[in-house]
């Protein structure tokens, strides 16, 4: 049997509605040459059903293992995989039919060992997600550091939303060291550091589903700042300035409320800073979005996204303090 020149790598945990989304999406690809490999890393609502209505369609292997988070579920993904290229996906992902045209011509173009490409928002998307997608890519939360060709201080490191790697590059490193918290950033650098090439395929875009409220987006930005804790932890060069930026707005939150309380006048004064960072981004998102409703919830999305992360780094390298100083 030939080898497939690509396996799209889908783990998954209770998800089997967006994996019908997805593999729908597979099904329409323009580039053929491919097979589908579904991890289920210990869901209680499997995808069996699903699996079942796209088997016939494409080359498409299923596995069930016990939950190890999806790190490792990737990696039990890449000992089964048969392609020269190994393509990961969130199961929330959607994609263009052209996506693997892209990919393919990019790849051979460039002869890239480790690529990605951006993500943004789906015109079926709620307001909600769609302020949120704001938010995580633009300029004024640093969420704009996303998606470009290189980030701050280094080569364009790709997220396990949409992120390939050759067989070459699996075989040089084995694949996750970590499962989560951070684990597809973790990779990246050390896929780097270990010579391989990187780049950033623009057209190889995913619209990727966002949290569907604020209580959910809130739970992951909090993890998302502890994530960036851990990695330094393995990489204590790529923790640069601009990942403390959240931390700073945390702490302006942080010291406008106790102001507040204790010095209004000066807590005043202080709040007409958020005010202007919120008018910012009430103006900036209409511009970008052209609705009124997504440009007020981007408001709430952006100050939760800061707050949130901010705290999680702030929770996270209090903690990687102590345990040094323990140590």
């Amino acid at each position: 049997m030939k080898t497939p020149a690509y396996s799209l790598i889908i783990p998954v945990y209770n998800r089997p509605h967006e994996l019908d989304e997805l593999l729908a999406c597979i099904q329409t690809q323009e580039f053929k040459d491919f097979e589908v490999v579904v991890v289920e890393d210990g869901s209680t609502e499997d995808a069996g059903l699903v699996i079942d209505k796209y088997k016939d369609s494409f080359s498409l292997a299923y596995y069930v293992k016990e939950n190890g988070g999806q790190g490792f579920a990737r990696n039990y993904a890449f000992e089964r995989a048969k392609g020269d290229y190994f393509i990961i996906l969130d199961s929330d992902a959607l994609l263009e039919p052209s996506y693997l045209t892209e990919v393919d011509k990019a790849v051979k173009a460039d002869n890239l060992d480790l690529f990605g490409g951006p993500d943004q928002d789906h015109p079926s998307f709620t307001p909600i997600q769609k302020a949120i997608s704001y938010s995580m890519t633009s300029f004024f939360t640093t969420g704009g550091i996303r998606g470009k060709e290189k980030n701050i201080g280094g080569q364009f490191h790709p997220r396990s939303f949409n992120m390939g790697i050759s067989r070459k590059v699996y075989d040089a490193t084995g694949g996750f060291k970590i499962t989560r918290m951070g684990e597809d950033i973790e990779f990246s650098i050390r896929c780097i550091s270990m010579g391989f090439k990187s780049g950033l395929i623009p057209k190889a875009f995913i619209y990727h589903k966002r949290r569907t409220d604020f209580r959910q987006f809130y739970k992951q930005l909090h993890f998302f700042g502890r994530a960036r804790i851990n990695i330094s932890r393995f990489f204590p060069k790529e923790l640069k300035a601009v990942h403390f930026l959240p931390f700073l707005f945390f702490c302006y939150y942080v010291v406008t409320g106790l102001a507040l309380l204790v010095m209004p006048i000066y807590g005043l004064l202080l709040l007409m800073g958020i005010v202007a960072y919120c008018i910012l981004i009430f103006l900036a998102s209409l511009w970008s979005t052209k609705s009124f409703k997504i440009a007020l919830l981007s408001i709430f999305a952006a100050n939760i996204q800061l707050f949130a992360y901010g705290k999680g780094f702030a929770e996270e390298g209090a903690r990687k303090w102590l345990n040094n100083t323990a140590a």
